[in-house]
């Protein structure tokens, strides 16, 4: 059972699994301070200044702070705008992947073509050459 474990961490598409996991958690900290830092503070100043993370909806009576943070130092809270903010995140992370992954595959396509091209163009080795010739000469000789 070691072995068959060792064959399968080995395999290539498991390291490419844990690379791509490492890699996505980083760009998901530049997509978070995108967000964050970019997109709601603009979005905030177009609806009239407000900002989506503070927006929540008190569960409790005892809650009466006017930030997300101190109302959940009192209690219960329904945070929906740290929600929303979220949601937009994944919006715009999944929105990346999508277009980078298209430009993967396109480029690939464009790769494959032109591969097909240099196949189809590409003259026959000198011994497939050479033994095509004697065939030729061999056909044209009159039997003996």
């Amino acid at each position: 059972m070691l072995n068959e474990f060792k064959a399968f961490i080995a395999r290539g598409n498991v390291m490419d699994l844990a690379v791509g996991v490492i890699i996505g958690g980083a760009f998901g900290g530049i997509v978070k301070s995108l967000v964050d830092d970019i997109i709601m503070p603009v979005v905030g100043a177009v609806f009239g200044g407000f900002d989506f993370s503070n927006y929540f909806i008190p569960l409790s009576s005892a809650v009466n702070a006017p930030s997300l943070a101190a109302a959940r130092a009192q209690g219960a809270v329904f945070a929906y705008g740290s929600f929303l903010t979220v949601v937009i995140n994944f919006l715009i992370l999944a929105w990346i992947i999508f277009m980078m992954v298209k430009g993967v595959n396109t480029l690939r396509k464009q790769v494959e073509r032109h591969e097909e091209k240099a196949a189809e163009a590409a003259p026959p080795p000198a011994d497939v050459a050479l033994l095509t010739e004697i065939r030729d000469l061999l056909a044209k000789r009159p039997a003996v």
